[in-house]
């Protein structure tokens, strides 16, 4: 064998599959989109809920020409 063509070999770990590292990540991803669901739907309800105790604007009279109307 020619000095000039040496082959370098370099020792690299076998690859390992962290299958408990997989699933306890995916449960914190579910748990924190959770979290932001609930607290979303929570704020949009509550304020659906407030809007819709406000007294709505006054009826004009049947015969008004609504002039007043903004």
């Amino acid at each position: 064998m020619n000095p000039q063509h040496a082959v370098t070999w370099i020792k690299v770990e076998r690859p390992t599959f962290d299958l408990v590292g997989v699933i306890v990540s995916s449960f914190e991803l579910t748990g924190v989109l959770l979290l932001a669901a609930l607290a979303i739907g929570g704020l949009l309800g509550l304020s659906l809920i407030l809007r819709r105790r406000r007294p709505g604007p006054r009826p004009l009279d049947a015969v008004s020409l609504h002039l007043d109307a903004r």
